[in-house]
């Protein structure tokens, strides 16, 4: 098979490419990916409860690849320790990148901005999240993302494609078609450990300002963000 490149594939060739990736499993996704797309590979993590999945999935086929933590500084202690431990554990080759500015400084200037509704969370998100994410791919010269994402994470997850375009390069989500099942399963077979939080009634961490555990009566969504949104923008501005 020919070698793709993101400023000329056709939509016919991308189809395509999907159509064949579907037919494997996530290990061959990511080889199939490494010997057809050009550029550096990097994967992106929060360290979030499901990220020891992913990371141990493609280190195992890319032990190099570059691993992209966005650390906004509002990370949940335990968040860091965990990071700390899988980097330890996986031999992980982890890029931090954070905001040009200190929080202290930004809150002088902007305040909370989480406080100001959804558009406060999105300005936030675009300070702390996107631009230093943006900044990562393009200092790494990143041609090809590879991202965590499930269909069945969330209503703005369902539809995605195992290979996508976004911002001129390619982005490639092995795992779109796992199930929650399956990722357990993954990390009962390999022995992984888990996220502390997990334990506390959290089904999702980020920062910790905007995440809480999941109550009776609530739905996933409405632990992050306030239930305002379910994306933070590195790949949805949803």
């Amino acid at each position: 098979m020919p070698t793709y490149h993101p400023a000329t594939i056709t939509s016919a060739e991308l189809d395509e490419a999907n159509r064949l990736l579907g037919a494997l499993d996530a290990e061959h996704r990511i080889a199939w990916a490494q010997r057809h797309l050009p550029g550096v590979h990097a994967l992106s993590t929060s360290f979030g409860v499901q990220s020891a999945v992913t990371l141990h999935l493609t280190t195992r086929l890319l032990p190099d690849i570059a691993v992209i933590l966005i650390d906004t500084g509002y990370l949940f202690p335990e968040t860091y320790r965990y990071a700390d431990h899988l980097t330890q554990l996986l031999g992980l080759n982890l890029k931090v990148y954070r905001p040009d500015v200190g929080n202290a400084w930004m809150e002088a200037r902007l305040g909370k901005l989480w406080e100001n509704g959804s558009e406060g969370i999105q300005h936030y998100n675009q300070l702390h999240k996107v631009e230093p994410m943006q900044r990562a791919l393009d200092e790494l010269g990143v041609g090809c993302w590879h991202a965590g994402l499930r269909r069945e994470q969330a209503s703005t997850r369902k539809h995605i494609h195992f290979l996508e375009l976004k911002d001129g390069r390619f982005k490639l989500h092995p795992i779109a078609d796992w199930s929650d099942l399956g990722i357990g399963s993954y990390i009962l077979r390999h022995g992984l450990p888990e996220h502390p939080l997990l334990h506390q009634g959290y089904v999702s961490v980020g920062d910790v300002h905007t995440t809480r555990p999941l109550q009776p009566g609530m739905s996933p969504k409405q632990t992050r963000f306030f239930g305002l949104r379910r994306e933070c923008g590195l790949h949805f501005d949803l």
